[in-house]
């Protein structure tokens, strides 16, 4: 019982030697977005538009689109630049995101937004909308890489 023992400790203490020796390949990475959305709506919204991921020195195509419910009343467009942090590949930042909201924008306004997808992908994005667009609901923004 006790070769037993000590033969798991040093199992253990050998398999954690090795994890801090060792360089992480299991770093996520990084990379920058810019995307222009168009929304419109009536009670319920809908948004479309496209945008770029920049990752590892390329450039990879975006399309977005989504659904607003709730108080959506107007038109507006949306132009934003950040990061997106916690993706390995481009398709990382493909998903679904899901936000609650309120806004009013008259000509112009700031916009700063933080969402997340299933796969973990965060996005920190802020830039202006230009519209006539009041708003107070449940919105989806869908990411694809055509």
């Amino acid at each position: 019982m006790k070769i037993s023992s000590a033969i798991r400790v040093a199992l253990l203490a050998l398999t954690a030697l090795a994890g801090t020796a060792l360089p992480s390949a299991s770093h996520a990475d990084e990379g920058t977005v810019t995307l222009v959305i168009y929304k419109a709506g009536w009670i319920i919204g809908g948004s479309g538009g496209g945008g770029t991921l920049y990752f590892h020195g390329r450039a990879y195509p975006l399309s977005t689109g989504g659904l607003d419910y709730g108080f959506v009343f107007g038109g507006s467009r949306t132009v934003l630049h950040g990061r997106v942090h916690n993706i390995w590949r481009p398709s990382d930042i493909a998903g679904v995101y899901g936000a609650a909201g309120a806004g009013l924008t008259i000509g112009g306004g700031a916009r700063a937004i933080v969402l997340a997808n299933q796969k973990g992908a965060v996005l920190e994005l802020s830039g202006q909308q230009i519209g006539l667009m009041a708003n107070a609901d449940l919105s989806g923004l869908a990411i694809t890489i055509p």
